[in-house]
């Protein structure tokens, strides 16, 4: 199994010289990611007319998590095109609530944006109303599906990264008590529990989960204060789910990694490569991350919509196969020995030798 940094192998190029201001959008159901196709050359620095922008959840465009390797993704792009933040190029509008998802979607297509994302399973309803009320409007969902002719969708296969994120907190664990720390009790949730609860199995059915939801996205303290709880009761690895709350997970390990450097303690980050949030002076308490490439999911609809081919009606899924889940580089965390056995359970899931499950059985 192994525990490498499993780099999204999508890359995509530009027609050549296409500079398009209007998008149409086609038919067809996609099922996997496909490549855009092009001879120009990449790195250009002259301003396309074309712009992008998306609407955070809750947990912000800093969450060290999802939103912000959504954002990346959108600053990256619009880089690489010559694009400026704001109008006409690329931005974001951060949700403090709930109640902002419709009114923050609505505001960006009125100020023209080409494509309008917005990021995470809780956005499906405003995205469809909005989908419904601005006909012409190129939308954009992560982690959902919504049936409408002007919505890209886009998902992943959690369970199976997760997976391979519980094959190393098994193998590595050594108390053989192991944390998960959920956010909010939803479906994207429960696919990391369902494929990291199976992971830890297939390597030990006798090591005890703890399983914990603490039903919010954007709070630290509650993630610090049930990380606590978990590594007292003899948790040594903490696999978070969790958005900014997870932010609190890494705060707890490295607070007992600074009383006590020799403190068992470890986290696996979510979405992005948290190594740097587990950095501890010359230590860190990352063992891992489970990387979920949005930001390359998200530059791929864009690339699509600027060549005119706005994958609108359709379903994008990323999953191990695709290369658009996986693990991060564990930078000596996890020794070679353990990166093989990875190794085997990534090309299992990827051959179809092994289905991971979406929900916990």
């Amino acid at each position: 199994m192994t525990k490498r940094k499993f780099g999204l192998g999508l890359s995509l190029v530009l027609a050549a010289g296409t500079i398009l201001g209007a998008c149409g959008s086609k038919d067809e159901e996609t099922t996997t990611p496909k490549d855009s196709e092009g001879t120009g050359s990449e790195g250009t620095t002259e301003a396309v007319d074309f712009s992008l922008a998306m609407v955070t959840d809750v947990g912000g465009v800093d969450d060290k998590s999802f939103n912000q390797s959504a954002w990346e993704g959108i600053e990256a792009f619009g880089k690489e095109n010559g694009l400026e933040k704001g109008d006409g190029g690329y931005d974001y509008l951060q949700s403090t609530s709930d109640a902002d998802y419709i009114t923050n979607i609505n505001n960006l297509v009125r100020r023209d944006f080409d494509v309008v994302y917005g990021i995470g399973f809780l956005m499906e309803e405003p995205i469809k109303t909005i989908a419904a009320q601005q006909k012409d409007a190129q939308l954009a969902i992560i982690d959902s599906i919504v049936d409408a002719p002007n919505v890209a969708s886009v998902m992943f296969k959690e369970q199976e990264g997760s997976f391979l994120a519980g094959v190393a907190a098994a193998l590595m664990s050594e108390s053989k008590q192991i944390g998960f720390v959920g956010g909010m009790e939803i479906p994207v949730i429960e696919r990391f529990e369902a494929g990291f609860l199976e992971g830890v199995k297939a390597v030990d059915p006798s090591i005890k989960v703890d399983v914990q939801y603490t039903g919010k996205f954007d709070d630290a303290a509650l993630g610090k204060t049930t990380a606590n709880r978990m590594y007292s009761s003899g948790v040594d690895i903490i696999f978070h789910a969790a958005g900014g709350t997870g932010n609190g997970v890494f705060a707890e390990a490295k607070e007992r990694k600074t009383k006590d450097a020799n403190a068992n303690v470890w986290v696996i980050g979510v979405d992005s490569d948290q190594y740097e949030e587990g950095a501890v002076g010359d230590t860190n308490v990352t063992l891992t991350s489970m990387l979920k490439k949005v930001g390359t999911a998200v530059q791929n609809i864009a690339k699509d919509a600027m060549a005119g081919n706005f994958p609108g009606g359709t379903t994008v899924t990323y999953g191990l196969a695709e290369e658009g889940v996986g693990l991060a580089d564990s930078r000596g965390a996890i020794p070679q020995d353990v990166l093989d056995q990875i190794d085997e359970f990534t090309k299992k899931i990827a051959d179809g030798e092994i289905v991971v499950p979406e929900t916990v059985e």
